[in-house]
């Protein structure tokens, strides 16, 4: 497989001529560069009256490998060609090399330019493309391949400082000019001493126009890249170079996002990104910042809005989710309104972050979302709403990926740990991890609270922070300028209210399938298992805990006749018996030994329809024990569908109590 190298454009601030001498005394080597043992000249050419000059030089460069390695191949060292085409006139040094060594069984080409800047004649650029291409050799071309290209992109680092450092020699040497090449029959007399300064003002780096990636930028914009991370981005630029009215060109910052997205996979990161262009000319996404209307209900009770920054710059969102009426806004705007006002809300973010990068003059390319939980109920796991929501997770995911740094999840309830069971499965893993949570009162000013990461006068009184927005008592909407001005101090958050109950005469739609829409969402994800019961049959799944204060979560809807539930432990630890799952671990030899058990989650009864959710903080290890009995006294069997998770308890700081097992039946969620 061949393997490629891109570097984005490296700048020197020095004209073209004085960096061609630095790059001179590389040669034959160079103490930054003890791989090279030696440069032979084989052939030099001057033509043009001294304008040009080929120069080609045999290079032996030592073999940087493990010991093993070199035993197989033989050898130290290998000799590299390399072929230089020197141009005064135009200003460029165009460099070739390829290796002499192997080159039956591997093919390696780099091709390096130094060239003056197009904006500014008294800067010199500088890019190199390189492929390594192992054929055959010594059936280790797999490992020769990532050893390979790992110590080519170690070298690039240098090449840079290589340069530095010989300019620095000449200026010591009292070198800080040097003439630039003029044919002589053009030269005209000068008067000495009356030479002007004609050097032009220092201009900015390059890639202003989004068409050339200079290192420069990287470092402002988009932070620190590895050289090969850089290489991957300037080829999927390549890709994208050449935009249309239909599909704009895209920036570095999304093109730096999608490729994270994908772990720099060019192809993976390439697919997903034409998708994603795709999806936003038909969804007439670039338009939606200027042509969003926000509905007059959703001003009203939808309580979220941008306010402030994190301690890291980030843009933040707080959203006060427990006190969302999540079944009226979706039966007064609908599922596609609630997601359109999702997508401004991601809109909004990406201009945010570019405001805070300029602000703040350091990369910001994500931003921070605060998550109020307290007063989330049974209500919020209403069906249609869950289904809701994970459409909304999956349409994000897909078209802006990297764009979450942080979540924080504050005052969470014991009934959270259920909703995070359900839509957690649906967030993609490095977004996961990005979640903290923080249970209980002190949230904010314990030793690990959220004061880590927000400063406190930017934490809102409602969660015991110093910054009161003011509340008007008719919501209007924020123009786009005052988000900036909360965003850059002033606090303007009139959108972060409590949201309270929609009203029902402000439903559009009475027609929501309310009974199994999750079980139905989720069955072709795989996520729930079905089980039979006859009457007076046990079923009990057995869970082994090693983590204490972890949290175990369950969710299961009864489909057919009623079933009993209940929730023991016990701190033996017990394995689950291979193919009997419907034998009572109560009747088993560790029970009869005399083996405690203590019924944990008192025993509930469940009718057909019903969902039921619940969750327990795991206090000590041992084993856990989900059980459910169909009644011997049912006429027929039991049928349910159900689902559990454990969630580390690494992912949560605060108090996690146990939850006895709630419903979210259809006549529970009415009001």
């Amino acid at each position: 497989m061949v393997q490629k190298y891109e570097s984005p454009v490296r700048i020197y601030k020095y004209p073209f001529e004085l960096v061609v001498a630095a790059y001179e005394r590389r040669f034959p080597t160079c103490p930054q560069m003890p791989i090279v043992l030696d440069c032979e000249i084989i052939e030099d050419n001057v033509f043009d009256n001294g304008a040009r000059r080929d120069t080609k030089r045999r290079c032996k460069i030592a073999v940087e490998a493990p010991y093993l390695i070199k035993k197989i191949i033989g050898v130290d060292v290998v000799f590299f060609i390399q072929q230089n085409f020197l141009d005064m006139k135009t200003r460029t040094l165009n460099i070739e090399a390829t290796n002499e060594s192997f080159a039956t069984r591997v093919e390696i080409f780099e091709k390096c330019r130094y060239y003056a800047h197009p904006e500014n004649p008294d800067w010199t650029c500088f890019d190199q493309t390189a492929t390594l291409d192992i054929k055959n050799f010594f059936g280790i071309e797999h490992s020769m391949e990532k050893m390979g290209m790992k110590q080519y992109t170690q070298t690039t680092l240098k090449g840079k400082e290589i340069i530095e450092f010989f300019v620095n020699e000449l200026k010591q040497e009292g070198i800080t000019h040097v003439d630039r090449w003029v044919d002589d029959a053009t030269v005209t007399s000068t008067t000495a001493g009356a030479a002007t300064n004609t050097t032009p003002p220092e201009k900015p780096p390059l890639c202003r126009d989004n068409s050339i990636l200079d290192a420069d930028y990287i470092a402002k914009y988009l932070g620190q890249l590895t050289p090969l991370q850089e290489s991957k981005l300037v080829q999927l630029r390549k890709r994208f170079e050449h935009g249309t009215s239909e599909h704009p060109e895209p920036d570095y910052q999304t093109l730096l996002r999608f490729l994270r997205a994908r772990d720099f996979s060019i192809d993976k990161a390439t697919g997903m990104l034409q998708e994603s262009l795709q999806w936003r000319q038909e969804q007439r996404i670039d338009s939606i910042l200027g042509e969003y209307k926000t509905p007059a209900v959703v001003e009203k009770y939808f309580p979220g809005g941008w306010h402030h920054h994190d301690k890291d710059g980030r843009p933040l969102y707080i959203l006060r989710l427990g006190t969302m009426d999540v079944k009226g806004l979706l039966k007064s705007v609908g599922e596609d309104e609630l997601l359109k006002l999702t997508l401004h809300i991601c809109e909004e973010g990406l201009r945010l972050m570019k405001e805070a990068t300029k602000l703040f003059g350091k990369p910001v390319w994500n931003w921070c979302l605060l998550v109020d939980l307290d007063g989330l109920s049974m209500r919020h796991l209403w069906r249609p709403g869950v289904k809701a929501l994970l459409r909304i997770i999956e349409t994000v995911e897909k078209n802006y990926p990297e764009t979450m740094g942080r979540v924080l999840i504050v005052r969470a309830p014991r009934v959270f740990p259920v909703l995070w069971t359900i839509v957690s499965t649906f967030i993609d893993e490095n977004t996961r991890s990005k979640f903290l949570f923080f249970g209980g009162p002190d949230c904010m000013h314990a030793e690990d609270g959220i004061e880590q990461y927000i400063d406190t006068d930017k934490i809102p009184s409602f969660l015991g922070g110093s910054c009161n927005p003011s509340i008007p008592t008719v919501v209007e909407t924020i123009p786009a300028k005052l988000y900036t001005r909360c965003f850059l101090g002033a606090c303007h958050c009139t959108l972060i209210h409590e949201g309270g109950l929609v009203p029902k005469h402000l439903y559009k739609s009475e027609s929501i399938e309310e009974t199994n829409g999750a079980i139905q969402a989720h069955d072709h994800h795989g996520l729930y298992k079905a089980v039979d019961l006859k009457p007076g049959q046990l079923f009990e799944l057995l869970i082994r805990n090693t983590d204490p204060k972890s949290v175990l979560t369950w969710d299961f809807e009864v489909l057919k006749n009623d079933t009993l539930f209940a929730v023991f432990h016990t701190e033996k630890e017990i394995e689950q018996s291979g193919n009997d799952d419907f034998s009572s671990v109560f009747d088993g030899p560790d029970f009869k030994e005399g083996t405690s058990y203590k019924k944990i989650e008192q025993s509930v009864k469940c009718r057909p329809k019903e969902g039921v959710q619940g969750s327990h903080e795991m206090a000590s290890t041992g084993t856990y024990v989900l059980q459910w009995m169909c009644p011997p006294s049912c006429d027929g069997p039991a049928q349910l569908m159900y689902f559990y998770e454990i969630l580390s308890s690494a992912n949560y700081k605060g108090s996690m109590t146990s939850l006895q097992s709630g419903f979210s039946s259809n006549s529970l969620q009415s009001r």
